[in-house]
């Protein structure tokens, strides 16, 4: 598949953002993170962006971004349009949440119902960006069991990297939560490692031979479909070497797990402010690397349409 950069910057903003929101309402409702109005401020607004930010992006791959608002209308049937109407909604519980966390300073009671609805919503719109990849039956490497825990786990572990780089700029960081974003981070890392084994490994079972219901020898096309490169070819015949893939895996382990590993080890005994530095450096890696796994994620996909035009 092609791997538009709108989609892929969605895809990576989203899930940091409803990450960060999910920690940030569930764990500042509850009391657990301080009712601080700039740790308050800085966080939300950072969420805010980023799902925001996502969300516009997305926009540009669509070829009437102006008509856009008409795919909240398909929420019966379509991922997409739910992810929009989850996303729309989760806005509510959540700018309640950020008036009573953030502006208030208090926590508990209705402010916690906020953060928990706030998460949940969260939780909820990730779900349903994951299944408008998981639902695609054409594309074997997305129509699996790994999709949409990849979708969780990425969002709870890019979330959980900038809630505890948050904290450690503000001076509140704990052991807990470099625990937590610690194992969060391993735990993206060895997902991702299976969905790689996974789909190397993967037979799909349609081939020319199959759509076309011919048994015996091996169909072919003897002519191309078309004479020149068309919308399908673009979007859905885009193919990737095998040495650039091999490379792509390793930037992607390097930068999105094994580096902010390194860092977020190493900031247990780090005192402050080289304790905050470090941690923000551990964000801004594994959200690089991200960038460059959501990249891999679309141009590894093969798309059975490309049968068509004779590829495998």
């Amino acid at each position: 598949m092609h791997p538009a950069f709108s989609v892929v910057f969605f895809t990576t903003a989203t899930g940091a953002g409803y990450g960060l929101l999910a920690l940030l309402g569930l764990l500042g409702g509850l009391g657990f993170i301080p009712a601080d109005f700039w740790l308050g401020l800085v966080g939300m607004a950072l969420a805010f962006g980023l799902i925001v930010a996502g969300l516009l992006s997305s926009t540009g791959h669509l070829g009437r971004p102006e008509r856009a608002w008409r795919a909240f209308s398909q929420w019966r049937s379509a991922w997409l349009s739910r992810e929009g109407v989850a996303s729309v909604v989760t806005f509510i519980p959540a700018c309640i949440f950020g008036i009573g966390w953030v502006f208030l300073g208090k926590s508990g009671g209705w402010v916690a119902v906020a953060g928990l609805l706030a998460a949940a919503g969260a939780v909820t719109t990730v779900c349903t960006t994951g299944m408008i990849y998981a639902s695609l039956k054409p594309i074997a490497q997305w129509h699996s069991r790994y999709t949409l825990p990849a979708y969780l786990i990425f969002a709870g572990m890019t979330g959980s990297v900038l809630t505890n780089a948050l904290l450690q700029a503000f001076k509140q960081g704990s052991t807990a939560m470099l625990i937590g974003t610690l194992l969060a981070t391993l735990a993206g890392w060895g997902w991702k490692l299976t969905t790689w084994r996974y789909n190397d490994r993967l037979e799909i079972p349609t081939t020319a031979n199959t759509a076309t219901g011919l048994a015996g020898g091996t169909v072919r096309s003897i002519e191309w479909p078309h004479t020149e490169e068309n919308y399908l070819l673009k979007e859905m015949g885009f193919r990737i070497a095998r040495k650039h893939s091999a490379k792509l895996r390793r930037i992607t382990q390097a930068m999105a797990f094994a580096a902010p590993s390194v860092l977020l080890a190493v900031t247990f005994a780090l005192p402050w402010p080289f304790a905050a530095i470090v941690s923000v450096a551990a964000a801004i890696s594994q959200l690089a690397g991200i960038l460059v796994e959501r990249w891999l994620f679309f141009a590894e996909a093969k798309h059975t349409v490309m049968l068509y035009y004779g590829r495998e």
